[in-house]
């Protein structure tokens, strides 16, 4: 769902339900498992490229519609309504996809179902909320915050294969590596909305926290 921006919120917002059950037989086998719905992701995204968060970044029709947004953002001050609801879509199945892959959740991802990964964008008012030559430098006003999600997806590989062992061992995801997790789902979706998706002017949090 989706609604205006006067929330004082950030307009992009993520929530994983922390699993009280765990699968150990396809945890041992997720990084098998993952890959039919991965080859549909990439069948979705051809030609784009991967970035942390299961988001993928295309300059045309495949992946998240940046460049068109962007120039129409620069010269008519409009936003369509249809690329915003794709880049939408898609970000919510590629974080379900990104989920799994990350041992938050266990049931398989769906292309369309929200399931227990609760994704939000906000619409913008392009012309009330959006200055539309500030998309032209976004990328470079993020370059803080890339890198240091690279640091952080680093750690969430090493923390991911901590979790991977404790639920073969215990059957629970233990829940302070959960939060971190899903924290840096967080802040990458902030970054990926200011940034990418451009629905925002406000600069991202550098924070894990909702």
């Amino acid at each position: 769902m989706s609604r205006g921006d006067s929330s004082t919120e950030y307009p992009a917002r993520i929530r994983v339900d922390y699993p009280e059950t765990t699968d150990r037989l396809t945890t041992f086998f997720r990084v098998f498992t993952v890959i039919p719905i991965a080859i549909v992701l990439g069948a979705l995204t051809g030609g784009s490229a991967t970035v942390i968060g299961g988001t993928n970044i295309s300059l045309g029709g495949a992946g998240i519609t940046f460049l068109p947004a962007l120039l129409l953002i620069l010269f008519r001050q409009k936003y369509p309504r249809w690329w915003f609801d794709w880049n939408l879509a898609l970000t919510r199945f590629g974080l379900r996809v990104a989920s799994y892959l990350l041992l938050l959740r266990h049931e398989y991802p769906s292309t369309d179902e929200e399931q227990a990964v609760h994704v939000e964008l906000d619409y913008p008012d392009v012309k009330g909320s959006l200055n539309r030559g500030l998309p032209l430098v976004k990328w470079f006003l993020a370059i803080p915050h890339i890198i240091i999600l690279v640091i952080l997806g680093l750690a969430v590989f090493f923390v991911s294969i901590y979790a991977w062992f404790a639920i073969l061992f215990t059957g629970r995801y233990p829940r302070g590596v959960f939060d971190f997790v899903e924290g840096v789902l967080r802040w990458w979706l902030r970054v990926q909305a200011y940034a990418i998706v451009l629905i925002t002017d406000r600069y991202p949090p550098f924070s894990l926290r909702p």
